[in-house]
């Protein structure tokens, strides 16, 4: 990886150094507008190298620091409090109305077709394979995600993590690394909840409002829903995206500008950054698991 990086670092130099040495007599008759563009361009691949190798070797260093003694797993446990606790409410919520939802929809499409008993693996499918995964990872990204932009942004505008170098604690072990570990666990588990919670909620609206035989709700649900195609594939994809999430906000966190102005758009970024992977992962996992690539 470093070795790529190295190589693609190498290239947008040369391609910079090219432009400007060359630009002028190449481009002459496309003005100088077409010259600063393309300089433009070559320093903003080389700026996204960077950072895309800066944030590599950020979680690298960070992952390496497994908690191992007592102190550290005291961290990691706060910090799954932190990003997993005070993220349940917000999961609750929304995964009990998104399964209201989908049983309220679901209803409505498979009546018309006398399929209705069919509500059930409707629902749990949804759930499962696609909007769980995807749904609890933005959440997480609104709710954890910012908060830890926010937090790390704070210790390094107050020169909190300075001080940790100075007096020989390494900010990596010590601030990265729990959140790293604590995101990668809670959002996998939040998933879960998600699951359970919108499947319940489908629950209440086809059976218990709408007349769906609560036999066929659950019966169907569990003869159509394999565990090892769509509970272990859903669990996959949450994993992966509480690794993008996670490492998206530590180290918006750790490299922003020290400032409230910096502050503010790190966490901006996070939220961005963060939805904008979950999606693309989403359809990539998605193609993988259950399309034809």
């Amino acid at each position: 990886m470093a070795l790529f990086l190295s190589i693609i670092q190498r290239l947008a130099y040369l391609m910079i150094s090219i432009i400007d040495r060359d630009a002028g007599a190449f481009l002459l008759t496309k003005g100088d507008q077409t010259r600063v563009n393309l300089v433009h361009w070559g320093r903003s691949g080389l700026a996204f190298t960077r950072a895309l190798g800066r944030s590599g070797l950020f979680v690298v260093q960070g992952i390496q620091g497994f908690p191992k003694s007592w102190e550290a797993w005291h961290l990691l446990i706060r910090q799954l409090y932190f990003v997993g606790v005070l993220s349940l409410i917000i999961i609750l919520v929304s995964a009990l109305f998104i399964g209201m939802v989908l049983g309220l929809q679901g209803y409505t499409i498979l009546v018309d077709y006398g399929t209705e008993d069919a509500l059930g693996q409707m629902v749990a499918l949804t759930l499962v394979r696609e909007l769980s995964p995807v749904v609890a990872a933005l959440l997480f990204a609104g709710r954890a995600g910012s908060a830890l932009t926010a937090e790390i942004g704070l210790m390094k505008a107050t020169e909190q993590l300075s001080s940790m170098e100075m007096i020989g604690v390494d900010p990596l072990k010590r601030i990265v690394a729990p959140r790293l570990y604590a995101g990668f666990i809670a959002l996998p588990i939040l998933t879960l909840i998600f699951s359970l919670v919108g499947i319940w909620g489908g629950m209440l609206v086809g059976v218990d409002w709408l007349g769906v035989d609560a036999g066929a709700y659950w019966g169907n649900m569990q003869a159509t829903v394999d565990f090892r195609e769509d509970i272990i594939n859903g669990v996959i994809k949450s994993c992966a995206f509480a690794l993008a999430v996670t490492w998206i906000a530590v180290f918006q966190g750790y490299d922003l500008v020290p400032t409230s102005e910096g502050i503010s758009r790190a966490t901006t970024k996070t939220v961005v950054y963060s939805s904008l992977v979950v999606l693309g992962l989403d359809f990539v996992l998605t193609a993988v698991m259950f399309g034809s690539l």
